[in-house]
């Protein structure tokens, strides 16, 4: 298992297009101006820009209908440039094929995806034939490639997409460790307890051991209060907000959640939902929904209040088991939390999504895309079960257990 790694997306650097026909020129201009204006030099600026406007014109050319998602993301010393596209089909039969050097039909730059996958520091995709593809590219300055590199691939990421006609989304998520006593940064320094990971915060972890000891067969309540956590205290606590309605209020509610979850130093599920209540009164308030995974043991502990959905998948065999949330609006009215914990088969994935999101999905109906990476398996999730009639945010974590 590889290190945790959590470069985080800029809120302030997000560009959701979905213009196709003018898609590949309005992309390749704010990749243009974003690449310069985090850092990038010029050449890697332009690397950047041919790998979005091939992966734009794709979209305009084949898809039956595309999204692209543009975004700066940040750690305490780097700044990258990552995008994201999303299409309704056709899909890919054979990926192989279309990732070989030259494939390009209807007019695109000819590049082809392979080239885009060299271009970039990291690159993934996963194809549904006959319904859909998503694929996403990272691109680091320089010198900043080789340390995202040895830091692994990123064991929680997700996205968020606001409701058709609004530039603000009230759905926020973000992620941490425990901080007691992890080691943070390729360094592997251990962070004082005391530490408050910031906005652009980025935490590794050393190599996992293959330790695991018991853990439960299935959700059990426990006392919210007592924090258990593996041989060697090690715990990734995982947030998502649904700031109630839509727009600039419901997003400045959904900011406000994450600022008290990366502020707080409460370490539990329900200690840490107190707390969020307490930051968003005088607020609209809203869902939310709070997880802390502990690898070593094998276990989750969840709290959630709300309507924001939050599964544990197991890919072996296609099920999924939904954690309960309490009725009621955090900031508002905050019921009797209750905490839940829950095994983890071996490979499993955490899953929350707000309900921008039907549940009517089905992991075996999308074979694979629980093996690529987070960011993909919560881009194909929208994809497949998104809905435009509200603000969507998907957040998956898996690979640490």
């Amino acid at each position: 298992m590889g290190a945790l790694n959590l470069p985080l997306p800029d809120a302030e650097d997000v560009v959701w297009l979905r213009d196709q026909e003018a898609l590949p020129a309005a992309a390749r201009v704010a990749a243009v101006a974003l690449a310069r204006r985090i850092g990038l030099d010029e050449q890697r600026c332009a690397e950047a820009a041919l790998a979005v406007s091939e992966a734009a014109s794709n979209l305009r050319k084949h898809a039956v209908e595309g999204s692209f998602l543009l975004r700066a993301v940040r750690t305490p010393s780097d700044a990258g440039l990552e995008f994201v596209t999303l299409d309704e089909g056709p899909g890919m039969a054979d990926i192989a094929h279309a990732l070989s050097d030259g494939t390009s039909t209807a007019g695109t730059l000819g590049i082809g995806l392979g080239t885009i996958s060299r271009l970039a520091d990291s690159f993934d995709l996963h194809s549904l034939p006959g319904r859909g593809t998503v694929l996403t590219a990272r691109f680091w300055r320089r010198e900043a490639a080789d340390r995202m590199a040895a830091l692994g691939r990123p064991v929680v990421e997700g996205l968020t997409r606001t409701i058709t006609g609004e530039e603000v989304c009230g759905d926020a998520w973000a992620a941490r460790p425990t901080s007691g006593g992890l080691p943070t940064g390729p360094g592997r320094t251990p962070a004082p307890a005391a530490t408050h990971p910031g906005p652009d915060e980025r935490f590794g972890w050393a190599q996992l051991t293959g330790y695991r000891r018991p853990v439960p067969t299935g959700p059990e309540h426990v006392d919210g209060a007592s924090g258990q956590q593996g041989p060697d205290g090690r715990a990734l606590l995982v947030l998502l907000c649904d700031g109630l309605g839509h727009g600039p209020l419901a997003g400045r509610a959904a900011q406000a959640a994450v600022t008290a979850f990366r502020d707080t130093r409460a370490q539990t599920p329900e200690a840490i939902m107190r707390e969020i209540h307490q930051a968003l009164r005088g607020s609209r308030g809203g869902a939310v929904s709070v997880v802390r995974v502990e690898p070593d043991a094998g276990t989750l502990t969840f709290c959630g209040v709300g309507n924001v959905s939050t599964f544990v998948v197991d890919p072996a065999t296609g099920t999924r088991r939904s954690l309960p949330s309490a009725p009621g609006i955090v900031g508002h009215q905050l019921p009797t939390l209750r905490t839940v914990r829950q095994g983890l088969p071996p490979k499993s994935a955490v899953v929350m999504h707000s309900d921008g999101l039907t549940e009517r999905w089905r992991a075996d109906a999308m074979p694979g895309f629980l093996d690529r990476a987070p960011l993909v398996a919560a881009a194909q999730l929208l994809r497949e079960a998104g809905v435009r009639r509200d603000d969507a945010g998907v957040v998956v974590a898996k690979g640490l257990w």
